[in-house]
């Protein structure tokens, strides 16, 4: 009988140097302790060459299956990334503009929900809300879904030689810019609940917003076959699209939560002023700086409307910012800086709608009847009993209204005013009511199903005189400083 010789056993390697590529991996980890070794660090500095490699590989590949790249793709896409990037640099406005307006002990807490909700929104729109708001129709006019990933989520970012010979849009940079829109929405509900609601209730409603109700309401219009573009209702860069759903969506949140302690006492409205109106100037001029790529940007492409849209955007804010000013000073006596800011905002929501169809006489005046409706708006919010701590409702709200509704009666084709009768201002109401109502009806259903699951949205009462920087981060934005906030 012959007995079969056992196969010598192969010696495990001990040394990085001795191992074969795919030893290497589970050695180097087993050793990630000694940094010290001058050959493992060689070897982990082969590990980003090796992917770097790797990318640049690909990317030839697919740059070897198109055609030459041609000046319009570049410019276009250029354009619209550097929009992108403008419009995602509002989350710091916004978060500066609602710290600012905002006590000194929620600051953290505020600071805190407006980096995070960007996070969120890019998740859950890059999962799902993109496939929802750009899709084909599964109900015509009303309900789409399927971008090209997989299961019909996500995206394909595949670049086509049809793109690069019409100069179109590759689909990476169009989700940025999307996504960056879809962000905007969710900042706004932080200034609407700001300072008493639970921080994790807060992040689950954005998932939420930014993945679902967002992107079905916006489809209507934005994608090509939604039932309101196919009617010929306009909103070009998001008056209601993205500033009213998004107002709509925390106007709920503030109803369900019910003012904060100390702001109505014995039926009568309490001011409870911000701790830093110099941060939240600056964050209003960075807003001011964002929306040239909000609106410009909406063009999608470098034209020549890209410049009257950035004029007609400025002189909306001008006009906002002077009438917040004036009007203010008319009801109190003394011009009120917190005016000032939210009139600038108020005729740059005013004038998204129709930047793009607005005279420059007619931008002026849409911005400036914003920014006066916004003072008068504020007063109404707190007549309801409504607590609005940064004046959020009446800012994107009814000045995202107004600036919908201004397109029926400014825009130089079809307006009310340049002859074109009732019929755009018809379909701009129309339009408002059904984005107003949707956005309602769908955030007061997450809200309370969020609020029974958890026991309520609302932190408690020692909670919230503490301070939410405390209680839900266990930090202080200004440790050095003793608070004087109550």
């Amino acid at each position: 009988m012959t007995i079969a010789t056992q196969p010598p056993r192969q010696r495990r390697p001990k040394r990085l140097s001795e191992a074969s590529l795919l030893e290497a991996p589970p050695l180097l980890l087993r050793r990630i302790s000694g940094m010290s070794s001058s050959r493992t660090l060689t070897w982990m500095a082969c590990v980003p060459l090796a992917l770097f490699g790797l990318g640049v590989f690909n990317l030839s590949a697919h740059a070897a299956e198109l055609p030459e790249l041609t000046p319009a793709f570049l410019i276009n896409n250029l354009w619209l990334l550097i929009a992108s990037i403008l419009v995602i640099f509002m989350n710091a406005g916004f978060a500066m503009v609602e710290a600012g307006l905002c006590r000194q002990k929620n600051a953290t807490n505020i600071l805190a929900k407006n980096l995070i909700v960007f996070a969120l929104a890019a998740s859950a729109y890059w999962l799902i809300g993109y496939s929802l708001m750009y899709g084909s129709a599964v109900v015509p006019g009303w309900l789409f879904y399927g971008k090209g990933g997989p299961l019909g989520l996500f995206f394909d970012p595949a670049v086509t030689p049809a793109m690069v010979t019409d100069g179109a849009l590759v689909p990476s940079v169009d989700f940025l810019f999307q996504v960056a829109f879809a962000g905007t929405s969710a900042t706004i509900v932080s200034g609407l609940v700001a300072e008493r609601i639970k921080f994790f209730e807060f992040v689950i409603f954005s998932l939420v917003l930014v993945g679902f109700i967002y992107p079905i309401a916006g489809s209507w219009k934005w994608n090509a076959e939604g039932w309101l573009n196919k009617l010929g209702f306009i909103d070009f860069a998001g008056s209601t699209l993205v500033h009213t759903v998004g107002a709509c969506a925390g106007l709920t949140g503030a109803i369900i939560l019910g003012p904060r302690i100390g702001k109505f006492v014995d039926g009568k409205v309490k001011a409870i002023p911000g701790h830093n109106l110099a941060i939240a100037t600056l964050g209003c001029l960075i807003l001011w700086i964002g929306w040239y790529g909000f609106n410009p940007g909406s063009v999608l492409s470098m034209t020549e409307a890209v410049p009257y849209i950035a004029v007609t955007t400025t002189l909306g804010a001008a006009g906002g910012g002077i009438a917040g000013t004036v009007v203010s000073q008319l009801q109190s006596g003394k011009p009120d800086l917190t005016m000032t800011i939210n009139g600038i905002l108020a005729g740059l929501v005013g004038i998204t709608a129709g930047c793009d169809g607005f005279g420059m006489a007619g931008a002026w005046i849409v911005g400036f009847i914003a920014g006066a409706i916004v003072v008068y708006s504020v007063g109404i919010i707190d007549g309801l009993g409504i607590d609005d701590p940064v004046g959020a409702w009446s800012v994107h709200g009814t000045c995202g209204i107004w600036g919908t509704l201004a397109v029926g009666l400014f825009n130089k084709d079809a307006g009310l005013f340049f002859g074109g009768g009732f019929g755009l201002l018809g379909l701009q109401i129309l339009g408002s009511v059904c984005y107003v109502i949707f956005a309602l009806v769908t955030s007061w259903i997450v809200w309370s199903v969020l609020g029974g699951i958890s026991g309520g949205i609302r932190v408690t009462e020692a909670e919230e005189v503490e301070g939410l920087d405390i209680s839900e981060h266990g930090m202080e934005a200004y440790p050095d400083f003793a608070s004087t906030a109550s």
